[in-house]
Parts: structure tokens; C-alpha cells; sequence
């Protein structure tokens, strides 16, 4: 027999709540081995002991073997001396003296689960928390770690018998499963209708859930994350009336659907047809809202996505909603049980009291959520999955960088679509979607979740990041942390930054950064401009012919008023302004409350007001989503003339496009399908007039704009043609949800 050897090692990634520690138990019970597993606080330590050809074997199964949900790396390992095991244990968790914490995203019902959910001889039988170490909440419910129960909001709930048994069984899937219960010990439902009723029985309140859906009600459900409001989403007079309560005219409500069909998939292709990219991301763990091309006869009311040919559909991701999704049978709204522009409401008394004449009914449960935690929404570009809001499934955001920061760092995002980010050593994390700092729950939030993941992760920041725009509440915010080095960063230098840290791009980078407005350089508001360089050292090298926004912010929500200012820029009539003119004509002529922009997100918002196909938005990205929507499948671009101003900087004139959009002759389909053929056409032309000035290495593209399907299609195939590839985000939002982490890579940069 060989000698015996002890060895100690460190385990890093996301170890937490995935199951890790029973895997390592089974792991050195098939491979022979003494010895113990525990939790520090953010990794595993494993003392193992056994012949050395045994530990080999076992560390070399340890990555590829490890658990679905886990992301291990191995930080450490150490030869110590053997402490004479007689068997392989797990010792309870331990705080450690460093802090390498991963917090885990919520987890969708595994199939192990819904399995059991489903099996009438199974004592979870149709029980909506049904979980395991492989599934369930987690970010949502944590309060601190390492992640014990005692230390989750199921603390409350005492184990039963057979749930114990369970839970202290390494062999058991749910050993140390945090938020394992039973109808016996477990959180209960509880409907609630304003006529009276008011079950807690699971059963009753379930099939009154059922019931009041398929009478027409809305009712608000309580999930992981929040709570959804919730409608037949073929009954249009029901998702009417939710819009008329809600107040939410226009903004697409998601859809969820049963998975059904040997694929999982045959409601969704009822109503959509999604590409192979979209079927796979609806299918993945994740569970996000996927964007995908909705039918002609979808059989939904039209009111769902009123004005748009796409759908946001997903699928269950909790018993709750597996258990609703299948005994209804049909597709179903399912919104954000929110005041809009807010983060998701999670508490019983905040719903029925916000709530109240917007709802009919109430669908609660008594596992207490810690923090909102919104759906994650992603569409397919080019090819790819793209993100366009962090939520529940891949929130709490981390990434790891090439580089290490010397000292904590917070960034605080932009005043829309916030998510804040904190860096530390080669770590960074993004928060979930908080909202838009307009409303006080959503600061409430902001400043909860900033305090919230300093204390998760066990870190302080030493220096806070904002927008450079002095007016943002984020901005503010950061001035008054008077103990911390403030740094602040323009607005497109964060969109560049964050596409170029995301990508890991290296050497001198050529990026389109488009959207509505920012804070540039000079004080103006930027919004379509090209910066050349990486972070810390942008240059900008193109841009797009100022003009006035008469009524400043009013623009994003009135897009005739960028649609007349075009007219007056180029001194063209217009007849398709609802206002009387004198008084805006006189306050664009003195630029009283017009502040002069470059913003191609304003371009899009005249065209849509140009071919009659919004003139006054009710949400934020209405008129170029509603145009992309109407365009014809393929246009014909125009030239943009360039010219290179005193600074150095080529400016392109949209005076051509904005004559051509007048054109009344010809239909609003063929010019809005003009329309982004020219604009992609000037990328194009930008990008060819920039190389005869600069070297550079790589393209990319970021900011709102970009979520524009059709315009980022158009745009790859004119830069791959020239044998560019474009450079798009994968993990990141392009939009100003990614803001808080270009925030970061700029920071550090600029700092070195």
C-alpha cells in the first residue's frame, strides 16, 4: 500500500448553494478517500487524505465532475500533514479571514423537481416550492453568508422529520438545500380577491388562481423575484383593462407559456417563431424574457404588443408558475408587479396597497423576499443572445478582468435603467435592474442594493464612480459621499468602455457609441458619436450634426418635437406638428430650453414621427421600436455627406435623410426600411473615412440604438463585407443598464 498523503485545498467560484459540498463528499467516497469538506465564507476548503494516486484522480475529476450550477476554480493547493481521518465528513461552515464570496443567481425548477412535482405517490406532489441544491431561489432570499439556511429568510421555517432527514443526508440531493420544504414545514399560498374570498389552503388558492384567470381577472402572483401582474393574454379586454390600470398604454407586456411538446416549445411556436438561438435561450436555466418574431394569428390579443411584430416570451421558472402555466393551458401576461419606471414590489402589504385598483385579486405566499429581482431580458442579434436587462437568473453580474484594482471601487450607472457595479481586486459585479432614479422607492432601492452587495460580498469601496453629468441623482449621490475619492466619467466613454472590458479587446478600438442623449466633453449633449482609442483614453473621431431639442426632456417622449426641430434645422414645413408653433419656434430660435444634440437616438424618434408612426411615446425607445416594427424588409440607403470640422472631428449631415422621410409619395414602410439602410450605410461610411486618418484594430458598436434589430444587422453585414467584424456586447446591456460597468473599466483605466 502507497503512503498516506494529505493535501488542502481551496475552492473559489460559485461553490454556494450549488450543491458543492455533498458532490465533494460522494467525490472522495467514490475515489476512496478521508478526510472534510466546509464552507468558509465565499469558498470551500477540502482536507483530503488517501494514497497519492487517489488524490490525483480525485482533483482531476473534481472541475470536469462538479455540479450543473457550479463554476469552481481551484485557488490553492497544498500538501499538509495527515490528521489520520477515519472517514470523509462535512463540517459546518466556518467564516474564513478572506472573503472570496460568490453570491448565487436564483435557479429555475430543475427537472428532478418537476419530476416530483407532477408524481401523485410523491409527498411534494403539486407542491409550489418544491427545490434542491440544484434549483431554487437564492440571491432573492440571502441575507448574509456563507449561505446556511439560518442565514436565508427560510430561517423561519423549522424543518420537519422527514425534511431534516433529508437536509442532513449527504447523499441525499437536498442535503443543505437552503430553502428545502414540504407542504408540512414549508411557505403556503394565500388568494386573496377584493369581494372577500380568502383561501390559504394551496390547493384552493391555486385553483382560485386558476379560475378568477380564466373569468378575465388580473391578479397579482407572487414569485421569486417580485410579484407579476398577471391576465389571460388572449382575452383582450382583460389586458386592456391592465393597461388602463397600470396606466402603461403601449410599453409590450412578456408572455409565459407552459413548456409543452417533446422540445419544451410547442406553446411558445404557437404564438412565435423563434429562431434556433431564441429556442435555445427560452430553454436555458436562465429562464429570461427572449425577444422572438410573434405570429400573424398568434391567437393573443393584440393588445399584448400593440404596434410591435415581436414578443417577449418565456417560459416557468418555479413550481408556482409550472403549476399556474399548466393547468391554465394558454399563454398568460406576466408584467412586472410594479409602479412603472420601480423595482418589482415583494412585500403583501406594499401589493395590496399600490396595488389595489390596479388588480383584482392576489395570489401571496409567506417566503419573504430580500430584495427585487426583475425578469432578465435578452433579444437575438446577428446571431447571438444579447442582453438587455440583468435580472433574476444572472443576478447578482459577476465578470473577472484581465487587471487588478488597487482599492474598491463603486460605480453608480447613469438616471435610467440603473444597475449599480463594485470592483474589487480582478472582480467585478453588476447588480440586478433597479429602475430609473425618478421615483423614490427606486433611490430607496439604489441605495439598499449599494449597501446591500458591500455587505454580501465583504467589501468596502474606497472610490465611487458617476456620470459626469452633474444633474443625475446618481451623480449627486456620489458627491455626497464626502469620505470617498469621487471619479467621474462622460457618459460614452462608459458605453465604450464597457463593450471594450466585456470583450476583452485589446489595442487602439474604433466604437460607435449611439443613443438618446449624454453628457459629452465640451457640455453639449452627445448621442452619435464614434470614440477612438480604450479606456481611459477615448478620442472622439466622428459625430452627427447638431441640433436643438426644443423642450430638452420632453424629446424622448414627444418625438415630433425632434421631427419639427429637423425641419427648422433645414429650414423645410412640416405639417405634422399637433402643437401650435409660435412659442416653440421662439424657444428653438433662442434656445430657450433646447439644448443642442448630437443624439441619433432623436434621429430615430423624427423618423417615426415623419412616417406617422408615433408622435407621442409612453415609454422609453417607443418610436424607434414601433419603426423598426413598420419597416420594410430591405431598403436603400442614401449618402450622408461627411466633412471634417476645425477640431478634427467629421460630422455627418442627416439633412438627406430627413428630406427623403418627407417624401409622403412613398410608403412609411419603404422609407422607414430607408431610413436604417442610411443609417447603417454612415457607419459604414464613417468607419471608411476614419481608417484613412487612424490606425486602429477592432470595431464595435454600443448603446441604445443598437438594440435596434434591423439597424445591427444591417450594420454587420455592410462592416463584415469590408472585412471588419463588428464588435457587440454578449454579457453586457448595451444599453444604459451597462453604463455602471463601463463606469468601472474606465476608472481603472484613467487611474493607471
Amino acid at each position: 500500500m502507497d503512503e498516506l498523503r494529505a493535501e488542502k485545498l481551496h475552492i473559489t467560484g460559485r461553490v454556494q448553494g450549488v450543491g458543492f459540498r455533498p458532490y465533494i463528499y460522494r467525490l472522495a467516497t467514490q475515489h476512496d478517500l478521508n478526510g472534510w469538506v466546509c464552507n468558509l465564507t465565499g469558498l470551500v476548503e477540502i482536507h483530503i487524505e488517501g494514497e497519492q494516486t487517489r488524490i490525483e484522480a480525485f482533483i482531476a475529476d473534481l472541475i470536469p465532475s462538479a455540479p450543473p450550477l457550479a463554476r469552481p476554480e481551484i485557488r490553492s493547493r497544498e500538501s499538509v500533514t495527515t490528521q489520520q481521518c477515519d472517514a470523509f465528513e462535512i463540517h459546518h461552515s466556518e467564516k474564513g479571514k478572506s472573503a472570496f464570496i460568490h453570491v448565487p443567481p436564483d435557479q429555475y425548477a430543475c427537472p428532478d423537481c418537476l419530476k416530483e412535482l407532477n408524481d401523485p405517490d410523491d409527498r411534494r406532489y403539486r407542491y409550489p416550492f418544491i427545490n434542491c441544491t440544484q434549483c431554487g431561489p437564492r440571491y432573492t432570499i440571502i441575507d448574509r453568508l456563507p449561505y446556511d439556511r439560518i442565514s436565508t429568510s427560510m430561517a423561519g421555517f423549522e424543518l420537519c422529520p422527514a425534511c431534516r432527514a433529508e437536509y442532513e443526508d449527504p447523499l441525499d440531493r437536498r442535503f443543505h438545500a437552503q430553502p428545502l420544504a414540504c407542504p408540512e414545514c414549508g411557505p403556503q399560498l394565500h388568494f386573496r380577491h377584493h369581494e372577500g374570498f380568502d383561501l390559504r389552503d394551496n390547493e384552493a388558492a391555486l385553483s382560485a388562481t386558476i379560475e378568477g384567470l380564466r373569468q378575465g381577472l388580473i391578479i397579482a402572483i407572487k414569485g421569486i423575484g417580485g410579484y407579476h401582474l398577471v391576465c389571460d393574454a388572449s382575452n383582450d379586454q382583460a389586458v386592456r383593462r391592465l393597461r388602463h390600470n397600470k396606466n402603461r398604454p403601449h410599453k409590450p407586456f412578456a408572455v409565459m407559456v407552459a413548456a409543452a411538446g417533446e422540445d419544451g416549445l410547442a406553446m411558445v411556436k404557437n404564438i412565435a417563431e423563434p429562431c434556433e438561438v431564441a429556442a435555445g435561450l427560452v430553454l436555458d436555466p436562465l429562464r429570461p424574457i427572449v425577444l422572438m418574431s410573434a405570429k400573424s394569428e398568434s391567437g393573443l390579443a393584440e393588445s399584448v404588443a400593440p404596434g410591435l411584430n415581436v414578443l417577449g416570451i418565456m417560459l416557468p421558472y418555479s413550481p408556482l408558475h409550472t403549476l399556474i402555466t399548466e393547468s391554465f393551458g394558454k399563454p398568460l401576461v406576466f408584467t412586472s408587479g410594479n409602479i412603472s419606471g420601480e423595482p418589482v414590489l415583494t412585500e403583501a402589504a406594499d401589493v395590496e396597497a399600490r396595488l389595489h385598483d390596479v388588480v383584482d385579486a392576489f395570489l401571496h405566499h409567506d417566503r419573504p423576499i430580500r430584495r427585487p429581482v426583475d425578469d432578465a431580458i435578452f433579444q437575438i442579434s446577428a446571431g447571438k443572445a444579447r442582453p438587455m436587462r440583468i435580472g433574476r437568473g444572472n443576478s447578482p453580474l459577476e465578470l473577472k478582468l484581465p487587471y487588478r484594482f488597487d482599492r474598491p471601487i463603486l460605480a453608480v450607472g447613469a438616471h435610467n435603467k440603473v444597475a449599480v457595479a463594485l470592483a474589487w481586486e480582478d472582480r467585478v459585479v453588476v447588480s440586478q435592474h433597479l429602475g430609473n432614479l425618478d421615483a423614490p422607492r427606486t433611490i430607496n432601492q439604489f441605495e439598499r442594493t449599494i449597501e446591500d452587495l458591500q455587505r454580501l460580498y465583504a467589501v468596502e469601496a474606497e472610490i465611487i464612480v458617476c456620470d459626469a453629468h452633474p444633474d443625475y441623482f446618481s451623480s449627486r449621490w456620489a458627491r455626497d459621499q464626502k469620505d470617498k475619492e469621487l471619479i467621474k466619467v462622460y457618459h460614452h466613454h462608459a458605453h465604450a468602455s464597457s463593450l471594450y472590458g466585456e470583450q476583452r479587446l485589446e489595442g487602439t478600438a474604433l466604437i460607435f457609441t449611439w443613443d438618446g442623449i449624454g453628457y459629452g466633453e465640451d457640455g453639449t449633449l452627445w448621442g452619435g458619436e464614434a470614440l477612438l482609442g480604450r479606456p481611459g483614453n477615448w478620442k472622439r473621431v466622428a459625430t452627427f450634426r447638431p441640433f436643438s431639442l426644443p423642450g430638452a426632456i420632453k424629446v424622448a417622449h414627444e418625438p415630433w418635437r425632434s421631427a419639427q426641430s429637423l425641419c427648422w434645422e433645414c429650414d423645410r414645413e412640416w405639417t405634422g406638428n399637433p402643437r401650435e408653433n409660435a412659442l416653440l419656434r421662439h424657444a428653438w430660435e433662442t434656445g430657450i430650453n433646447s439644448p443642442r444634440s448630437s443624439a441619433v437616438g432623436r434621429l430615430f424618434d423624427a423618423a417615426a414621427a415623419f412616417t406617422r408612426t408615433l408622435k407621442q411615446a409612453s415609454f422609453d425607445g417607443q418610436a424607434p421600436m414601433w419603426l423598426e416594427s413598420i419597416s420594410a424588409s430591405k431598403g436603400k440607403a442614401i449618402s450622408l455627406p461627411q466633412h471634417t470640422r476645425s477640431d478634427g472631428v467629421i460630422e455627418v449631415d442627416w439633412e438627406p435623410t430627413i428630406l427623403t422621410l418627407l417624401d409622403e409619395s412613398r410608403s412609411s414602410a419603404i422609407r422607414a426600411a430607408d431610413f436604417h439602410a442610411t443609417m447603417a450605410q454612415s457607419l459604414s461610411d464613417q468607419t471608411q473615412a476614419i481608417t484613412e486618418k487612424y490606425d486602429f484594430d477592432s470595431v464595435g458598436i454600443t448603446g441604445g440604438v443598437f438594440q435596434n434589430h434591423l439597424l445591427t444587422e444591417a450594420v454587420v453585414r455592410i462592416l463584415a463585407s469590408q472585412q471588419r467584424p463588428a464588435i457587440i456586447h454578449e454579457t453586457i446591456p448595451s444599453n444604459d443598464a451597462g453604463i455602471s460597468f463601463g463606469q468601472i473599466i474606465e476608472a481603472i483605466n484613467t487611474k493607471h
